[in-house]
């Protein structure tokens, strides 16, 4: 079968956005290229924290990034335009708060044997403090204390490799317990809910208003035999205020961040933590001032390459 290879030319701050958007018409893989990660690599005593490395992403392309999508070649032309539609519209919508660089479009034609093989064989596990994210056709024994999260990488949203997903990886887990039970707030492929039960968490809560994410989670759930500790839930936040989490996890953009603050205290302990991540530097305040007003205290600010996360205490 042939597909049409999209790559859109971006920012490192844009990247993630065009990555989400991609994967709401595609199956068939999304990649990001970006020129940041490879430094991070390079520099890096572990070798093994990133999921893929092509060589030309050692080229310089003066900070650019790339994010390539796969579409059949009988509906590509339909899709491309609705996914080049949709990066225009967030585009407009972040005000000039995000840099989203030229967007200049180019296409191919690809076999579809080709690039699938490609693309699996340059994804590794990825290290994130005791979890260890590994794609779910890959055999991993892991070492004393490493709890390993199975991921399909064919279904959509990330495998922990981007800055906001693992700095909420690393953030929650001293908060972790046998009895605990967590909630995972706009939960993509599950990984943070899921991280939580491997780490030993009693009860996970996932929602997402995507019904792919949901059903993304669903299936990584099952495939790390974790359903039965696993809610599932297609909303915004939970509707039944008895659900009491002790710990809360939400890696999302700024401005949903801040729209979901008074919601959120509702389904925290008090004395519970709440990891936030998906932050730009421009409404680290903004986040920070939203969840200070609805009683957050915030107890430790950490930065990734272009990224902020935070943990926070309910008072």
């Amino acid at each position: 079968m042939k597909y049409v290879e999209l790559t859109i030319h971006t920012t490192s701050e844009a990247s993630e956005i065009i990555s989400d958007i991609m994967w709401n018409y595609t199956d068939y893989g999304v990649t990001i290229c970006d020129k940041n990660d490879i430094i991070a690599l390079q520099t890096a005593k572990e070798s093994t924290f990133w999921d893929y490395m092509d060589d030309e992403l050692l080229i310089d392309k003066g900070g650019e990034a790339l994010v390539k999508c796969y579409v059949a070649e009988d509906i590509a032309a339909q899709v491309i335009s609705s996914i080049l539609s949709d990066i225009q519209k967030a585009k407009a919508l972040s005000g000039g708060a995000l840099a989203f660089g030229t967007l200049e479009d180019t296409k191919r034609l690809v076999d579809g044997d080709d690039w699938i093989d490609v693309w699996k064989k340059h994804f590794r596990p990825i290290h994130l403090g005791n979890i260890v994210v590994v794609p779910e056709w890959i055999e991993y024994t892991p070492k004393a204390n490493e709890r390993v999260v199975l991921l399909d990488s064919n279904m959509a949203f990330g495998t922990g490799e981007h800055e906001t997903t693992s700095m909420c990886v690393e953030e929650m887990q001293p908060y972790i317990t046998p009895d605990c039970v967590c909630i995972d707030v706009g939960c993509g492929s599950g990984i943070l809910g899921i991280s939580a039960l491997k780490l030993g968490a009693k009860k996970a809560y996932l929602t997402d208003i995507d019904p792919i994410a949901v059903e993304s989670s669903l299936h990584n759930c099952q495939l790390n035999l974790v359903d039965k500790n696993a809610v599932v839930a297609h909303s915004n936040l939970l509707d039944d205020t008895a659900i009491q989490a002790d710990v809360m996890m939400a890696n999302i953009t700024g401005e949903v961040l801040k729209m979901l603050a008074p919601s959120i205290p509702k389904n925290l302990k008090t004395g519970g933590i709440l990891v936030l991540s998906g932050i730009i530097e421009s409404r680290l305040e903004m986040v920070k001032q939203a969840y200070e007003n609805v009683g957050m205290e915030i107890i430790k600010e950490r930065r990734k390459g272009e990224w902020f996360a935070l943990v926070c205490k309910r008072k």
